[in-house]
C-alpha cells in the first residue's frame, strides 16, 4: 500500500524533547514501512525515519530561532503533499484541519487522525462545516464536544514493543514527566508526594505561554526537599526515569484525549496513579495497572498501596493493548476500508457540488 503520512512542523518526527503527535507519528511510520508498505513521509527536514522522507521545513519549527511565521510553512507543506496526492491509495494527516477545503474538493482518499483536545468553542463551528471529513480519534473521550462529526474509529497509540524495557523491580521515587501546564497539576503531584512522604522526580518543560503560572505558582513549590526536578528529557533518558520509579503521577485536570505516556511508564511495567479524566479510564485498568483517584487523599493512599500491583500485569497489559505493531495494524484495516469505498460520508454540497472524499 502506498500511503502518505502528514505530520505537523513544530517538532521533528521522531522530536527530540518533548512532541507526543510527532514520537507517535514515527512509531507508526516505521512499523508500516517494517510491514512492508510504501510509506512517504511529510515532516520537517531534520526528522529521521526509514521511509521516504518530504521535507516541508529545514528543522522542526519550535527549535528554529529563525523561525517567526509558523503558519507559512504548515501551507506550503500542504501544497507539496496536493502536488503528489495521486502518488498515493491513502493520505494520512495528522495537522489538524488545515487541509479539510482542499480535501473536500478533491478526489484522493484520506483521513485525519485528531490529537488534541477538542473542547474549545471555536472547533464546534469549523466541525459542523466539515463534519464529511473522516476522522480518527485516539480514545473514545476525545470524541464527545464532537458528536456528529465523521468518526471512522478510534486507534489507541501503541508504542515499538522493545523500545522500553521492563523493570521488575521497583524504583524508590515517583514520577511525573510532561509540561508544566496548569492543566497536568504538577501541584497535586507534588502534594500527593509530600503527603506519602516519598520522593518526587519530575521531567518537564515550561512552555512560553505558561512561564507566568509556573513562576508564580510551581516554582515555590520546587523548594521541598522531596522534589527533584530534573528539566525535559530526550527519549535516551525517559527508560530509566520511568522504570526506576515506584509508579507514575498523571494527575491531570483536563480532558486528556490520550496521554502517551501512561503506556510509557506500564511498558517499563510501572504501574500509574491517576485521575479519571478524558481518556484516562480507557487506557488504566483501575486496581490492576494503576489506580485511579479524585483527591490528594485518594492519590496518598493510593501510592501506600502501589506495591499491591503487579509490575509484570502493567507490562503484559502493554504488550496486548498499547504496540505499535497493533497500531498499525488498526490503521491498515481502516485504510482498506476507506480505499474499498465502505465507509459512508454525510452528504455534504460544497459551493454546488457535494465532497467527493472516497469516490
Amino acid at each position: 500500500m502506498r500511503i502518505a503520512q502528514i505530520a505537523p512542523l513544530y517538532e521533528s518526527v521522531p522530536p527530540k524533547y518533548y512532541g507526543g503527535t510527532e514520537r507517535v507519528v514515527s512509531y507508526l511510520t516505521e512499523e508500516l514501512v517494517r510491514q512492508g508498505h510504501d510509506v512517504t513521509l511529510f515532516a520537517s527536514g531534520d526528522s529521521l525515519t526509514s521511509a521516504q522522507l518530504v521535507p516541508c521545513c529545514p528543522r522542526s519549527l519550535r527549535l528554529d530561532q529563525d523561525c517567526v511565521d509558523q503558519m507559512a510553512h504548515h501551507v506550503l507543506a500542504l501544497e507539496h503533499v496536493m502536488q503528489r496526492a495521486d502518488d498515493f491509495d491513502v493520505l494520512h494527516f495528522h495537522a489538524d484541519y488545515f487541509h479539510y477545503p482542499l480535501s473536500r474538493r478533491a478526489g484522493y482518499v484520506h483521513v485525519t487522525t485528531l490529537h488534541g483536545r477538542l473542547d474549545t468553542p471555536d472547533l464546534a463551528p469549523l466541525y459542523r462545516e466539515f463534519r464529511d471529513m473522516p476522522l480518527v480519534s485516539i480514545s473514545d473521550a476525545q470524541r464527545k464536544p464532537l458528536p456528529g462529526s465523521n468518526w471512522t474509529a478510534t486507534v489507541h497509540h501503541g508504542l515499538p514493543s522493545q523500545l522500553y524495557p521492563f523493570c521488575s523491580p521497583p524504583g524508590h521515587y515517583l514520577a511525573f514527566i510532561g509540561r508544566f501546564s496548569p492543566e497536568k497539576r504538577v501541584d497535586r503531584a507534588i502534594e500527593i508526594a509530600r503527603r506519602a512522604q516519598v520522593p518526587l522526580k519530575i521531567a518537564a518543560k515550561v512552555d512560553a505561554a505558561d512561564r507566568r503560572y509556573f513562576d508564580e505558582k510551581i516554582r515555590p513549590l520546587l523548594d521541598d526537599p522531596i522534589v527533584e526536578c530534573i528539566g525535559e528529557i530526550g527519549e535516551d533518558a525517559k527508560a530509566d526515569f520511568l522504570g526506576n520509579a515506584r509508579a507514575l503521577l498523571f494527575p491531570i485536570d483536563w480532558p486528556e484525549p490520550f496521554g502517551l505516556v501512561m503506556i510509557e511508564a506500564m511498558a517499563c511495567g510501572t504501574p500509574v496513579i491517576a485521575y479519571p479524566h478524558g481518556s484516562v479510564p480507557e487506557i488504566i485498568d483501575d486496581g490492576r495497572t494503576g489506580f485511579l483517584v479524585g483527591s490528594i487523599d485518594e492519590g496518598v493512599r493510593a501510592v501506600e498501596r502501589i506495591s499491591e500491583l503487579s509490575r509484570a500485569c502493567c507490562r503484559e497489559t502493554f504488550e496486548d493493548r498499547f504496540t505499535a505493531t497493533r497500531m498499525a495494524d488498526d490503521y491498515i484495516r481502516l485504510y482498506e476500508r476507506l480505499i474499498a469505498g465502505s465507509m459512508r460520508v454525510p452528504e455534504i454540497a460544497a459551493y454546488g457540488r457535494r465532497a467527493r472524499t472516497h469516490q
